[in-house]
């Protein structure tokens, strides 16, 4: 199209880079657990000896971590089910906006959590942080598609998972002991989510709302003309207009889809098939156990320094999504996503394999694990 030329702009760089910083946010506190590991456990026996009669038993603690690790998965699942209710009625930019208050509450809870002696703070911030980040998976790849150009979205939108993996990557290397993993300083580690939030807070206003919010939701056809020559630098922005009019028509003339009937419609069963096994494979691949517990693992497993073999899954996590910024239109989504499952499928066997020769054999599978990650 004439109209969407492959030009980066200036304000269309700076806004989808602000948008980005909900993607490191969503990265950060997924990892950001699993370097203090030890260190949390020993917080959570330590307060419950104080406020229980008995000691914890092993039990006990083990059930507290699982739920303070297991809580921000809830609250990103709830979150993910209110997007829509956000950007309809506040808009993509002051959605993301708005709930930044989310990630300051979660970050003073949780860096907080130590000083009141408290491991339901502790549990509450998780949750909450995961409303937040549950929240921003919706808004900013919403937002980043919506102000990119057609020929450029594909590139941009790589962004959002990039922003993730360095989020889980920078969470790592805070989680190093002689810079945030101490006994003093892992409230600081959690709480720091406080701070990209601040950032964001104060870049957001300087951002466009998306052009797209701007024409459908508001009917301001004069401002959506002007954002997108803003970001795009170009003025002849009429035929992107008129196609998004035009989409959103058909949009209001299509019969709306119940969920039973996506799976009893045969036109709907193949696409909804696709989606959910999609889905599945990438949450049931093994790769949220290796960023939740994967420095237990290699504790267990007898690696001497097992959080800079943490931060080594992290470096590989981090340099092929990169790489996959430059494969996907070559070799295809479809082809990537298979030879990712089969090393995934190879790495699981390698591991679990090693783990049971350990635990029958007592032998040392340190080695096996590193050449997994």
């Amino acid at each position: 199209m004439e109209s969407n030329k492959q030009d980066v702009t200036a304000p269309l760089v700076f806004a989808v880079t602000v948008a980005t910083i909900g993607s490191f946010q969503y990265g950060y506190n997924t990892g950001v657990i699993n370097a203090p590991e030890m260190i949390i456990k020993d917080f959570l026996n330590y307060t419950l000896e104080e406020k229980l009669e008995n000691p914890p038993n092993e039990v006990l603690l083990t059930s507290l971590w699982s739920l303070s690790v297991a809580i921000f998965s809830v609250g990103g699942m709830i979150g993910s089910f209110s997007v829509g209710l956000f950007v309809n009625r506040f808009g993509r930019r002051n959605s993301m906006l708005l709930v930044n208050l989310l990630a300051v509450a979660g970050g003073c809870l949780m860096g907080f959590a130590k000083i009141a002696e408290s491991v339901e703070m502790l549990i509450l911030g998780r949750l909450v942080i995961g409303l937040f980040c549950g929240l921003c998976t919706g808004f900013v790849p919403m937002y980043i598609g919506e102000v990119s150009p057609t020929a450029l979205r594909g590139a941009f939108g790589t962004l959002n998972q990039l922003g993730i993996v360095i989020g889980i990557l920078v969470a790592q290397i805070f989680g190093l002991k002689f810079i945030l993993g101490t006994d003093d300083l892992w409230p600081v580690l959690l709480g720091f989510t406080i701070l990209p939030a601040v950032l964001q807070s104060i870049a957001l206003p300087f951002c466009p709302e998306s052009p797209r919010f701007m024409l459908i939701n508001r009917k301001e056809e004069e401002s959506a003309k002007k954002i997108l020559q803003q970001l795009w630098g170009t003025q002849d922005v009429a035929q992107d207009i008129q196609e998004m009019k035009e989409e959103s028509a058909r949009m209001a003339q299509e019969k709306q889809v119940t969920v039973l009937e996506l799976f009893r419609v045969r036109s709907y069963q193949q696409p909804i098939m696709i989606s959910i096994m999609l889905q599945l494979s990438q949450q049931l691949s093994g790769i949220n156990a290796v960023f939740y517990y994967s420095t237990g693992i290699f504790e267990d497993a007898g690696v001497r320094e097992p959080i800079y073999a943490t931060i080594g899954a992290g470096v590989v996590n981090t340099i092929f999504t990169v790489v996959s910024v430059f494969l996907v239109e070559k070799a295809g989504r479809r082809t990537l996503h298979i030879i990712g499952l089969g090393g995934m499928a190879c790495c699981s066997i390698l591991m679990t394999v090693a783990l049971l020769l350990k635990a029958s054999s007592g032998c040392n599978p340190g080695l096996f694990l590193n050449a997994a990650t």
